[in-house]
């Protein structure tokens, strides 16, 4: 029998954002106790992900102060409601993007949930998990493998699903040629996903320095986006059936569209302010597609963790106590961090 639902509330410390481009502060905040199917998480760590920024300088739609940030949450389910019937007390879960679905939206019924209109994020339109507790539906919580650690587990639930997601749906076979531009927070992950997918993996960043990393990656070539003939050498080899664009910018997207094999799709999962700038022509000729890929639901993270601890996929992380979480988000915005800044709540 499942211990019964606690009907205390909690209280605990949470970074909070008070407006657009407030400082990082710490509050002491109340939590009601779960209701319906919601469950109280204790958190145990949190990634500070690029995407972040959208709630610090205020330019997610729908979004309303104060906030508590963080959509790359891991933990443990502390309390629960009623409704909630799947985890039990003390299981270790995570929650990414996918914060709550409405349910009756057109993608909703189709079971799109990911892509529901009235999606609510956690950091943006949920308070998200830069704090000791948080309260989520069940849904939205993945089962964490005994195998993966609270620090590999929490950048997995967004740039980790993310790459593996927009992989698995590329429509890529084994064998084909995927290249994975940037070799970030996002990137360095998408490359250990598409080499262990069985694809041909190409790395392109910046620099001819990052070579030796890309190989230990398991990239089977590796480009250097600053050398002349960057695009050419792709081009020229064949193309790449994908390119998977993790790069926060479009300018340096832009380029690769050429580099597309003739049926060839680029994927961007890298959010950027600025236009992804092509031709028609370009896409026409050889039928090319460009399309993006919105990361995924619980269900899709419990894939991805399960990939990761199959086949020794782990994302490099900083840490960062809740007390310095401001410089954790300042490193990762100087795009220095190695590679991704997760916040240990906890204290682990």
């Amino acid at each position: 029998m499942n211990p019964p639902a606690a009907t205390s509330t909690r209280s605990g410390q949470a970074i909070c954002i008070t407006g657009p481009k407030s400082a990082f502060s710490i509050q002491e905040v109340n939590y009601p106790s779960p209701q319906g199917d919601q469950v109280l998480l204790k958190i145990s760590t949190c990634g500070i992900c690029h995407s972040d920024s959208m709630a610090v300088e205020g330019s997610f739609p729908g979004i309303k102060y104060p906030l508590v940030p963080g959509h790359e949450i891991a933990g443990t389910v502390e309390s629960k409601g009623p409704g909630a019937v799947r985890l039990k007390i003390g299981d270790r879960v995570a929650v990414g993007w996918h914060g709550e679905h409405c349910g009756h939206c057109e993608p909703c019924r189709s079971g799109d949930f990911i892509s529901c209109l009235n999606l609510k994020v956690p950091g943006f339109t949920l308070n998200g998990g830069c704090a000791q507790y948080a309260i989520f539906s069940e849904s939205s919580c993945a089962s964490i493998p005994d195998a993966l650690s609270n620090f590999d587990a929490a950048p997995l639930l967004c740039a980790g699903v993310s790459t593996f997601n927009a992989l698995r749906n590329s429509g890529a076979k084994a064998g084909d040629t995927v290249a994975i531009l940037g070799l970030g927070g996002l990137g360095h992950l998408g490359v250990q996903f598409a080499k262990n997918m069985g694809f041909y993996t190409v790395a392109i960043a910046r620099g001819k320095d990052k070579e030796t990393f890309a190989s230990k990656l398991g990239a089977d070539h590796y480009i250097d986006s600053e050398s002349d003939d960057a695009v050419a050498s792709l081009k020229a080899s064949g193309g790449a059936n994908v390119i998977l664009a993790t790069a926060a910018s479009s300018k340096a997207i832009s380029p690769w569209i050429d580099a597309l094999a003739v049926g060839g799709k680029l994927m961007i999962v890298g959010i950027d302010s600025e236009p992804v700038k092509f031709l028609p022509l370009q896409l026409i000729k050889g039928h090319r597609q460009i399309m993006g890929w919105p990361g995924g639901t619980a269900k899709d993270a419990e894939a991805c963790m399960q990939f990761a601890v199959r086949f020794g996929i782990r994302p490099m992380v900083e840490k960062y106590s809740l007390e310095n979480a401001a410089d954790g988000y300042e490193r990762m915005m100087s795009g220095k961090a190695r590679f991704r800044v997760v916040i240990d709540v906890a204290g682990e």
